[in-house]
């Protein structure tokens, strides 16, 4: 796969880093000073050295035709994935093949490259072996179920009753209870092995100390938690899609098993969130043929950025498999036929007033369901009292933006793109406003990451 003149932005590359600091950090790195025996191949990999506080320079290598993103190997002692140094390389090589020139790989980058691609080669092979094998006892397989199932069952019943003492006893009692009291409850949910009824009922927790208006939001979410109970309670009489929806907000696990869409998506947007627990990246993928909107998913530990990372505003040629449920867009990425590659290609848009229809539609398939990917056409960032809104340029309808996005940088990139002028938006509408992800000015233009 050649490499050579796909060059990508520097946006691109520093949505790669795992936080704000090593984004800052990998910044000051980007430019030819500290580096030295910098180049690229034709395959698909970056290296140099990197001039450090020490005698011997950081051996940095970056693979990047891996399938899953860019992979990274640096001979410095940070825990961050990928390093300053890192990030530094890739903006070097991006700036053009000046820097970073074409040539044989030296021996330590080919070595490490040459490894992984193989281990990653042998961990298919093992994994499609360890599917084969796991699909050969599926009456066990079935009593596992059951008896998860019947656990679940029991946690859900549990969970109604605790809702119902809790209307009863009136929500006033939430608040003097503290955060104790659904903690206690989450982990009976985990006890259960229902994770997604554990992660709905720690929200609650947060909610009597979240402002005005808490009462009536508790109410709304309690009313949600109960909607799913009931939904696992009764799941035999529900349509088969609906009932798939059901088992993944319930936490039960699934395998992608749609058929295989090959298509040429272009990366919308990718972002990180984390807890104590987890860091979860979403990237929202457009496909250019099919039309098709799909959402990968990757996780990694509290404080480790996810391994899989693709470069906004590129387009790659891949396969990728749904999974089930009603409305679902949960995708799983296949077979990756070339490397990300820069496009001209933007997603079709539609109007605010079209973006709140689209989400009021998805709810009957998900009633859980927090927002929907939307791409509007021709809007205008404008301020609404102490808030800002999309606007419809040639129209009177408008979205509010979401309080979180209000407190990011990325509103006011998104406000410098516009200048007052339309621009195409790509972001997630929901029950709390439109949040902004990705945005491209009128004519031609590269996307500019707001997240």
């Amino acid at each position: 796969m050649t490499q050579q003149g796909v060059r990508w932005t520097a946006d691109q590359v520093l949505a790669l880093a795992p936080d704000a600091s090593s984004r800052k950090a990998g910044s000051k790195l980007g430019a030819a000073g500290p580096w030295s025996e910098a180049g690229s191949s034709d395959e698909g990999t970056v290296w140099g050295l990197c001039k450090g506080t020490g005698s011997k320079p950081y051996q940095t290598v970056i693979d990047i035709a891996d399938a899953t993103g860019p992979a990274y190997k640096c001979s410095c002692p940070s825990r961050k994935f990928p390093c300053k140094h890192a990030l530094g390389l890739l903006l070097l090589w991006a700036g053009g093949e000046g820097a970073v020139p074409p040539g044989p790989p030296p021996d330590w980058a080919e070595q490490w490259t040459e490894g992984r691609r193989q281990r990653a080669q042998e961990k298919r092979t093992a994994g499609a072996a360890g599917s084969a094998a796991g699909s050969g006892d599926p009456e066990a397989a079935r009593r596992r179920a059951e008896r998860r199932a019947v656990r679940i069952t029991a946690g859900a019943t549990e969970l109604e009753q605790r809702l119902t003492d809790l209307l009863r006893g009136g929500l006033a009692g939430a608040e003097q209870a503290g955060y104790g009291m659904w903690e206690e409850t989450a982990a009976r949910m985990v006890d259960a092995q229902a994770p997604g009824l554990a992660a709905r009922v720690r929200e609650l927790g947060a909610i009597p100390s979240s402002g005005p208006g808490w009462p009536v939001r508790l109410l709304e979410e309690c009313a949600l938690i109960h909607l799913l109970d009931q939904g696992w309670l009764r799941r035999e009489r529900l349509p088969d899609g609906l009932a798939s929806t059901v088992r993944s907000r319930i936490g039960l696990p699934a395998s992608a098993d749609g058929p295989a869409i090959r298509d040429r998506w272009l990366v919308l947007a990718q972002y990180d969130t984390a807890d104590t627990r987890l860091t979860t990246r979403r990237i929202w993928l457009h496909g250019t043929d099919s039309g098709r909107t799909a959402l990968l998913l990757s996780y990694g530990a509290a404080g480790r950025a996810p391994e899989l990372a693709l470069p906004v505003g590129l387009e790659l040629e891949a396969e990728v498999t749904a999974y089930p449920g009603t409305g679902q867009l949960r995708a799983a990425l296949g077979e990756q036929f070339a490397p990300p590659t820069p496009t001209a290609t933007r997603p079709p848009g539609v109007t605010t007033e079209q973006a709140a229809a689209r989400y009021g539609d998805a709810l009957r398939d998900d009633p859980w369901l927090d927002s929907v990917p939307v791409t509007l056409d021709r809007v205008i960032p404008a301020p609404d009292g102490d808030s800002w809104q999309l606007m419809d340029a040639e129209g009177d309808s408008a979205l509010p933006i979401t309080a979180s996005a209000r407190s990011r940088p990325g509103l006011w990139r998104l406000v410098a793109l516009s200048g007052g002028a339309p621009v195409k938006v790509f972001g997630e509408c929901g029950h709390r406003g439109f949040t902004p992800l990705t945005a491209w000015p009128e004519g031609a233009g590269e996307a500019v990451l707001l997240c």
